[in-house]
């Protein structure tokens, strides 16, 4: 008998390309696209896709929303314009893609940390994700210089925001359990907003975080890319 390659409790009924054996139903269910990261071509993918995105962004919305709380705390209305910006960035580099990892995000928030910092020297070339978060700060800068947290304000934002990422996304090095919370909670509270997202994305055009919808769940008012003030 193969046991599950995941648990190694349960017997694995299931091929699992991405840890390279079998595997159980219910470590299937429970762990893909998070705890897993499992390959586009996966035949068990799209039946349980949508189900752990959904199931994710449930538990995003609910420590977010103390996040902002947070945020807004120790950065002003500036600080919760940058990790908006962070947050929509993200949702529209990452849209579609499986491959996405939740480090690639925290590393970035560490690149664009350091390049705001006056002492800091480019010695490598940015990950890519981290160039294009960069480019995504800078318009925005550019555009409302007054209104997004600046390299003496930002640095404290991005240390808690890449504590709350990490914090969420678990343990496991391949985690990808933060980009598919914010891919479920964008798609489930806010589908239009998603679209949105995808739309101009596709079409390279930027889009700034007071560019978005009010919200739609009830409770105190929560600053983020569903909020329709320009911060």
């Amino acid at each position: 008998m193969s046991f599950c390659s995941y648990c190694s409790a349960r017997k694995g009924k299931r091929p699992c390309p991405a840890l390279g054996g079998s595997i159980c139903s219910s470590c299937c269910g429970q762990h893909r696209l998070s705890r897993i990261t499992c390959p586009p071509d996966c035949l068990y993918l799209d039946s349980g896709g949508d189900y752990q995105e959904k199931r994710l962004g449930e538990q995003l919305m609910t420590r977010r929303r103390e996040f902002y709380r947070e945020l807004e705390e120790i950065g002003g209305l500036k600080g919760v314009a940058l990790f908006t910006l962070i947050e929509v960035a993200t949702y529209r580099y990452f849209a579609g893609r499986r491959d996405g990892q939740d480090a690639e995000v925290v590393a970035a928030l560490q690149t664009l940390r350091r390049t705001l910092s006056p002492l800091h020297v480019l010695s490598s070339p940015m990950p890519v994700f981290a160039e294009y978060l960069k480019k995504e700060y800078d318009e925005y800068r550019k555009e409302h210089p007054e209104e997004i947290a600046d390299g003496s304000e930002a640095p404290t934002v991005l240390d808690r925001a890449m504590t709350f990422i990490a914090e969420f996304s678990g343990t496991d090095f391949q985690s990808r359990r933060f980009l598919n919370g914010l891919t479920g909670y964008v798609k489930t509270y806010h589908p239009t907003l998603a679209e949105q997202l995808r739309t101009r994305h596709e079409e390279g055009r930027i889009i700034f975080p007071g560019t978005s919808l009010p919200p739609t769940i009830s409770g105190p008012h929560v600053h983020g890319p569903d909020c329709g003030h320009r911060h």
